[in-house]
């Protein structure tokens, strides 16, 4: 097991915690984290975007000049790809871009880049994280004591002055134990996580 020091709000060790392998010290497999980081940007895109082909577009019924004897290219039609106002060739259409992975696989993937956080020595503990009001000068002042500067601070369940102080710090992202990603977790150069948060990913993800 991995022996991680604890800190408390204003920076200082209070004590140690040991991280057990099942989730904080297995092999890397940087294929199944890689599908994941792909994964996660596919499944954001939307995929609604759509243009006109030729065939959707208005008008455009009546030759628009003769075939022979004008001196002109010939047309058939003012609504060819070749003309303004005219259809869109191979035009995009709605499409569903969702990447799937099975469960073995996203487990895997998320237990790899806690390890790797682990192994980087970038990965906090803290006793206790909570704020007695919303104030982001308060949630600055704890990131400052912990010398964070870009990073993802994981509780258990939702604390909404966690949430509310930390979310005008643009290098900040509070999230719950059941909505951490692979990819949040390679995004942020640090992890920062409470103690309660460890027990909670231990019954989650164990």
């Amino acid at each position: 097991m991995a022996t991680v020091p604890v800190f408390n709000q204003a920076g200082g060790e209070v004590g140690t915690m040991e991280l057990p392998d099942g989730i904080f010290g297995v092999e890397v497999n940087e294929h199944v984290v890689h599908m994941s980081v792909v994964q996660y940007l596919a499944n954001q895109r939307q995929g609604t975007k759509s243009t006109k082909t030729r065939a959707e577009v208005r008008g455009g019924g009546r030759k628009p000049w003769r075939q022979k004897g004008t001196g002109r290219a010939r047309q058939g039609s003012t609504r060819s790809p070749q003309w303004t106002g005219g259809g869109v060739v191979f035009a995009p259409k709605p499409r569903d871009f969702s990447v799937r992975l099975n469960k073995k696989e996203k487990r895997l993937a998320l237990k790899s880049a806690l390890t790797s956080k682990v192994n980087d020595k970038r990965f906090i503990v803290l006793d206790q994280l909570a704020l007695n009001q919303i104030k982001t000068k308060d949630m600055k002042q704890v990131c400052d004591n912990l010398k964070l500067e870009k990073a993802l601070i994981v509780i258990n369940g939702v604390d909404r002055n966690v949430a509310l102080s930390a979310r005008n710090l643009p290098k900040i992202k509070t999230a719950a134990v059941n909505t951490i990603n692979v990819y949040d977790i390679l995004k942020y150069d640090t992890f920062v996580v409470t103690k309660e948060a460890v027990q909670k990913m231990q019954e989650v993800y164990a």
